[in-house]
């Protein structure tokens, strides 16, 4: 739809020069197409003929044609003829501008999606920092698009949200579950410091209900240690075939370590699924056409937000407690790192400019 859109705008302004000050703010690179955003700053660049004269004479298609072709070999002059027909009329360029600011828009936001996505997906050596820079980012141009796109009857997402993937549980992820469950149980003392740490954020079944059993004896202010857990694990009726009192005992012993560093790379874990699951999330919605940018921009924020929780509890984890509300602020990246070296993010997305309300 938005090529059609494009060829419609770039046919009008073909006709009427002087629409272009009538069709609000525009960049070259709001155009998905090569050889229409090449023709686009040609005609941002060349200044047109008097009214007379392009009534008569074909001067400003061809002096476009000689800037743009540089840039874009494909331009043809039947090309330009082709976007002549195929505009309705002249007097809708602002309508078919707006529709090329939108198709630009959908585009930047999916691309603010796989960046998440990948940050995500490839952790560096401050995984955590690149992520919610990376979210923050995306909570910006998120402001820019429900100011340059309002509201309108409808406005509320139609597309249903992708589902969210169930949490993969890799080797080194379960064993750093068993180290948290063994050091919280060879230290007991810690569990009341692992507020921020819910049994959901931990990936392997059962290691997420017996990490339940040992923050239920802490609660209640009940000796810790591998038997009392294992009798909790009973009550709850935890043991079976395949998983008895020999296994239990052997998740919660050989202790090693601090249960707030373990603790510590599993909530990262968690944040980072959380972070892969917004960033799927979006990229559903961007996939449907008939989605507004105001709706993209609604759905994207409630999306987002199911990353403030988890991230709320990560400035907790790291001891830095007042970020977190500094995080609802779009924009402020103040995440403390996992004891490692700060990690640098890659370059900020080019935002489309904001369009005439």
């Amino acid at each position: 739809m938005v090529h059609y859109a494009e060829q419609a705008l770039l046919g009008a302004l073909l006709l009427a020069p002087e629409r272009l000050k009538t069709i609000g703010p525009l960049e070259p690179e709001h155009f998905a197409n090569t050889a229409h955003s090449a023709l686009f700053a040609a005609m941002r660049t060349v200044s047109p003929p008097a009214p007379e004269v392009h009534r008569t004479s074909p001067v400003w298609p061809n002096q476009l044609l000689d800037t743009a072709q540089p840039q874009a070999r494909a331009l043809t002059a039947s090309y330009l003829h082709t976007l002549i027909s195929v505009c309705p009329t002249d007097a809708h360029a602002p309508a078919y501008a707006q529709m090329v600011r939108s198709g630009h828009a959908r585009r930047v936001l999916r691309r603010h999606a796989g960046l998440l996505a990948q940050a995500a997906r490839t952790p560096g050596p401050d995984p955590a920092r690149t992520v919610l820079t990376r979210a923050d980012q995306l909570a910006v141009y998120l402001n820019e698009l429900a100011i340059a796109f309002p509201s309108h009857p409808g406005s509320i997402p139609r597309t249903p949200a992708a589902p969210t993937a169930a949490a993969q549980t890799s080797v080194e992820g379960r064993d750093e579950e068993r180290m948290l469950l063994a050091a919280a149980t060879a230290h007991p003392e810690a569990l009341p410091r692992l507020r921020w740490l819910h049994e959901t954020d931990l990936t392997t079944p059962i290691h997420a209900a017996l990490f339940a059993c040992l923050i239920g004896l802490a609660r209640r202010g009940a000796p810790v240690d591998p038997i009392t857990v294992l009798w909790e694990a009973q009550q709850r009726g935890l043991l079976h075939d395949g998983f008895g009192p020999a296994e239990v005992l052997d998740a919660v012993s050989h202790p090693a370590g601090a249960p707030e560093h373990w603790g510590q790379k599993i909530l990262q874990r968690a944040l980072l699924r959380q972070a892969e699951d917004v960033a799927a999330r979006i990229e559903a919605l961007t996939a449907d056409e008939a989605t507004t940018v105001h709706q993209l921009a609604t759905g994207s924020r409630r999306a987002l937000a199911a990353l403030s929780s988890v991230r709320a509890r990560w400035h907790q984890a790291v001891g830095d407690p007042s970020s977190g509300a500094r995080a609802a602020s779009p924009g402020t990246v103040q995440t403390p790192a996992l004891r490692q070296p700060a990690a640098r993010a890659g370059p900020a997305v080019r935002h489309p400019a904001r369009p005439a309300r």
